[in-house]
């Protein structure tokens, strides 16, 4: 068996827990577990750095266990593997890793407190309408999206994906940033004294900007990201983020808009399908006019860049935003040139451009990282736009839809309205190019 033990948030250990240690032969564990636990003097150690020479190694000793010739064992017999990890090694932990190398049925897990638990707890936050991402040792920008998209995220953090580096990229989003670092060891001292974790156990309630200035050492167990004004949520049957909407392609009389300039919810639809916004994601609107394309894209839980040339339309995608409870960011400006300072979009929708239109398809083909949906209602412009996309290396497929509403008329009967026609282009990045999208 391999007994793993959840610790590091401040409780003490089971007294199943220390019996296992008691009888280990070998203990795997971060340098400061094992400087903390109490291990028989016999016991080999391994300091938990790089995770496959340490799967290795346990491998090797359970090999070795298994084929040595032993009398019967003792009461004091030591003959069992021992991981010490921290707080609950079953969320976002070891457990994942030790049961693919070994199988579910050689653990034995005894969790821990969990650091997104007892940096909640130290608030006094219910957490169960948390969004929980891992950024250790994987690409910071999918934490960055979720906290730009949802209201209260917990992020595990790892080198080069911190306080300072979350900060960095959320200073325009008017989020707080709670920095909690050495969950579990002595508080010596007062919360927001220092992040060092030889003084103790700090909590940390810092903005963006401040946590992007800061060097935070190794310290960190786990950083909150909040919307203050929307922290406390009806009482919940789902934990996670709140469920998804019960509808999309909504109707156009859901949204403010001027003079029918909207993109009608036939188009909408499968504009939607194509752009497959999701939790992590960040969608670029491009013209975004009344913010429709943007507002159902973040309702679907993507972050989003709504970009909008006149002050009226931005004021008027802020409206929409905010009558659907969703966020985005609305950049006034005329792409392509206000483009260059937005983070990449895994995906963009464009519905306006004008003469522009081949080059703002350009840019958004060379950057977006799965995709790119272009909605036109002039047949003139489809060859440039589908060149552009194919020019960027994406494989472009379209259609032209033409819908025909029911229209009631008098004496109780109904005729077919017709709506104008668009062109839906999409292009896709071929899976094997995914890799070369600058990140």
């Amino acid at each position: 068996m391999i007994t793993v033990v959840g610790t590091g948030t401040g409780a003490p250990l089971p007294p199943d827990a220390e019996a296992a240690l008691a009888e280990a032969s070998l203990v795997v564990g971060a340098r400061r577990h094992l400087a903390a636990a109490r291990l028989p003097d016999a016991a080999e150690r391994i300091v938990l750095g790089p995770l496959a020479p340490a799967l290795d190694a346990i491998e090797q000793h359970l090999e070795k266990l298994q084929h040595e010739q032993k009398p019967a064992p003792e009461p004091a017999d030591q003959r069992r593997v021992v991981v010490l990890a921290s707080g609950d090694p079953g969320f976002f932990g070891i457990v994942r890793a030790l049961a693919e190398r070994f199988g579910s049925d050689r653990l034995e897990v005894h969790p821990g407190v969990s650091s997104v638990a007892a940096a909640f707890a130290r608030l006094g936050l219910a957490w169960d309408d948390a969004v929980v991402v891992s950024a250790h040792g994987r690409d910071v920008r999918t934490a960055v999206n979720v906290c730009r998209a949802h209201p209260k995220v917990a992020v595990l953090t790892g080198p080069g994906a911190g306080p300072a580096e979350l900060g960095s990229a959320l200073r325009s989003t008017g989020r707080l940033l709670v920095v909690a670092s050495a969950l579990g060891s002595a508080a010596d001292s007062a919360a927001g004294s220092g992040s060092d974790s030889a003084s103790g156990e700090c909590v940390e309630r810092v903005t963006p900007a401040e946590a992007a200035a800061r060097d935070w050492g190794s310290a960190v167990s786990v950083v909150l990201c909040l919307d203050e004004s929307r922290v406390l949520t009806p009482v919940r049957t789902v934990a996670g983020r709140a469920p998804g909407p019960a509808q999309w392609a909504l109707d156009e009389s859901e949204f403010a808009h001027r003079d029918s300039m909207i993109t009608k919810f036939e188009v909408r639809a499968l504009a939607l399908a194509r752009l497959g916004p999701r939790l992590g994601d960040h969608i670029w609107d491009i013209g975004a006019g009344s913010g429709s394309v943007a507002v159902e894209c973040a309702r679907l839980g993507a972050a989003v860049t709504a970009v909008e040339k006149t002050w009226d339309g931005v004021e008027r995608v802020r409206a929409n935003a905010a009558a659907h409870g969703v966020d985005m960011t609305v950049v006034q400006g005329a792409a392509p040139t206000v483009l260059s300072g937005l983070p990449d979009p895994d995906a963009v929708f464009i519905g306006g451009g004008g003469q522009e239109l081949p080059v703002i398809v350009t840019d958004c083909a060379r950057r977006a990282r799965r995709a790119v949906v272009v909605a036109m209602a002039a047949l003139d412009r489809v060859p440039a736009a589908r060149d552009a996309l194919v020019g960027a290396g994406l494989a472009c497929d379209g259609v032209l839809l033409q819908s025909s509403r029911l229209a009631p008329l008098p004496g109780d009967v109904t005729r077919l309205a017709a709506t104008n026609p668009v062109f839906l282009l999409w292009g896709v990045r071929p899976p094997a190019r995914t890799e070369g999208v600058a990140q």
